[in-house]
């Protein structure tokens, strides 16, 4: 069964940690484990978050002069080629040799005219105290916005309409090759009037990217893993009942935190009402047991109108 597994940035690195390469490492040897599992069962499309890697590459490259900062989408092509060489080795460590990994930078296709572009909205890079997030709009020109109790940057997150590299993606994976693409969402670009192609600033939703990417391979089920084990009912108040099994219909009467699980919870629903597949969200370490309905929450169109708490 081939499945597109979204590993969250939370997944690959822990609350609080320090962006160190050793943790990073560290991070990735575990997903990598977990992973390497699935492969016995499924055919796996792996795809990766890349929210503080991309705002650590930022800060790096603002360090010198304006003008020799560099724009997100090259720096979000860095998060690709970085975060998927770690995957792809971790993976191949532990894979028998026959089996073969790669990493393809991906660009993907967004409106230039995306209301996105004028409500930036998706946080990257560290948080900061409030007076130090203010100081560094002024300087910077950047958007900030509360993340928490703290304040992080956040950007322009359009919606993907057009995965650049798709036939490629599906050869690879009619050859049996386990695919790691659209990373941090892919490297957002825009089409200008010439039918040319140009990058522009902004981080793409992984967990939207990921969905239409599992919708345009064919695939039957999406694994989104984060740091958290379940979607929950009344998160965060005294009666939070995790969701083991819902319907998307059900699920989208739900709220969830804009900056946390909403995103997943659209991306899980429009791929299970588009393909009649499956989509699961839960814990790294849970990922086996969340797409066999024993963990995380798992939304599938057979439980309609019901749902099972734990």
């Amino acid at each position: 069964m081939l499945t597109v597994v979204a590993l969250g940035g939370n997944a690959l690195l822990q609350r609080g940690e320090p962006l160190t390469a050793d943790n990073q490492r560290l991070n990735v040897q575990r997903a990598a484990a977990a992973l390497a599992s699935l492969t016995t069962q499924r055919q796996l499309v792996i795809t990766h978050g890349n929210g503080p890697q991309v705002g650590m590459l930022a800060l790096q490259s603002m360090t010198g002069a304006a003008d020799d900062a560099y724009p997100l989408d090259i720096l979000d092509a860095e998060t690709e080629g970085m975060i998927g060489y770690l995957i792809e080795q971790e993976l191949q460590n532990r894979l028998p040799e026959e089996r073969r990994c790669v990493t393809l930078l991906t660009q993907i296709e967004v409106d230039p005219d995306d209301r996105a572009f004028c409500h930036p909205s998706k946080p990257i890079g560290p948080v900061y105290e409030r007076g130090d997030a203010l100081r560094l709009a002024r300087d910077r020109g950047w958007t900030v916005a509360l993340d928490g109790t703290r304040y992080r940057r956040v950007v322009p997150s359009p919606r993907p309409i057009r995965i650049l590299e798709l036939t490629v993606i599906e050869l690879l994976v009619s050859q049996q090759i386990l695919v790691i693409c659209a990373g941090g969402g892919g490297i957002p670009v825009v089409r200008r009037r010439n039918g040319s192609l140009i990058g522009v600033e902004a981080v793409i939703d992984k967990d939207a990217a990921s969905a239409l990417l599992a919708r345009q391979l064919g695939a039957r089920a999406l694994l989104m893993l984060t740091d958290v084990d379940a979607l929950y009912d009344n998160w965060g108040l005294s009666d939070a009942r995790a969701i083991r099994r819902i319907a998307p219909q059900e699920l989208r009467t739900r709220y969830f935190a804009e900056g946390s699980m909403a995103p997943k919870v659209r991306a899980a629903c429009d791929f299970v009402e588009q393909t009649g597949g499956i989509a699961g969200i839960g814990r790294l370490q849970d990922a086996e047991a969340i797409l066999d309905g024993e963990a995380g929450t798992l939304i599938e169109l057979t439980r309609s109108g019901t749902l099972w708490w734990s």
